[in-house]
C-alpha cells in the first residue's frame, strides 16, 4: 500500500509503475484541505473533527456509514465540503483492508515520512554548507541507516504479524 497525500504526478506515476499496489491518501491531509471547503470560520474547527472522526471508525463499513452521516449534516451548512468529501472520503479508507484495527493509524497518514523528512533537514541544518553532493549524500544516507537501526533494534512501528489482508479488500479501493 502506498500513503500519499493527494500529489497527482505521483498519484499517476504509482498507477502507471505499480498498477496493482493500492493507494491510501492521506488522513490528516484530507481533514486539512476539507476545511479550505467551508467559507465559515467557525466550522472549520468541527469540520476537521468530523473527517478525522470518519477515519476512526474500526472499519470500513462504520466509517462509510459515518462519513454518510457527516456529509449529511454538512449539506445544508457547508455544501461544498459536503459534496467533495463524498467525493474523496474513500481514498483515504484503503487502510480498512488490513484487518487488524491496531495498524490503522499508523498506516492511514505519511506522518512517518513526513518526520523522516524532518529529521534529515534538522540534520543537514546543522551542516548548512556542504563542499559536494558526495558529502551531502553521505550525511543523509547516514541518517536514514540510524533511522532504520532504530528500528530494527528499538521500536515495532508495525507489528508485520497483524498486516493481516481482508479476503475481499480490493473493494475498499475500486
Amino acid at each position: 500500500m502506498i500513503v500519499a497525500d493527494n500529489h497527482t504526478g505521483l498519484k499517476a506515476a504509482c498507477e502507471n509503475t505499480m498498477p496493482s499496489i493500492p493507494m491510501q491518501r492521506c488522513t490528516f491531509h484530507i481533514a486539512r484541505n476539507a476545511q479550505s471547503y467551508c467559507t465559515k470560520m467557525e466550522y472549520k474547527k468541527e469540520i476537521g473533527r468530523d473527517v478525522a472522526d470518519v477515519f476512526k471508525q474500526i472499519n470500513y463499513s462504520n466509517a462509510m456509514r459515518r462519513k454518510n452521516e457527516v456529509c449529511e449534516k454538512w449539506s445544508k451548512k457547508a455544501p461544498d465540503f459536503s459534496r467533495w468529501f463524498d467525493e474523496v472520503a474513500e481514498e483515504g479508507m484503503t487502510f480498512y483492508m488490513f484487518k487488524d484495527p491496531s495498524v490503522h493509524s499508523r498506516l492511514r497518514t505519511v506522518n512517518i515520512l513526513e518526520r523522516t523528512n524532518s529529521e534529515i533537514r534538522r540534520r543537514t541544518r546543522v551542516a548548512r554548507l556542504f563542499p559536494n553532493e558526495a558529502s551531502c549524500l553521505r550525511l543523509v544516507s547516514a541518517v536514514l541507516m540510524e533511522i532504520h537501526e532504530n528500528w530494527i533494534t528499538n521500536k515495532v512501528y508495525i507489528n508485520q504479524q497483524k498486516l493481516e489482508v481482508e479476503r475481499n479488500y480490493r473493494k475498499y479501493v475500486a
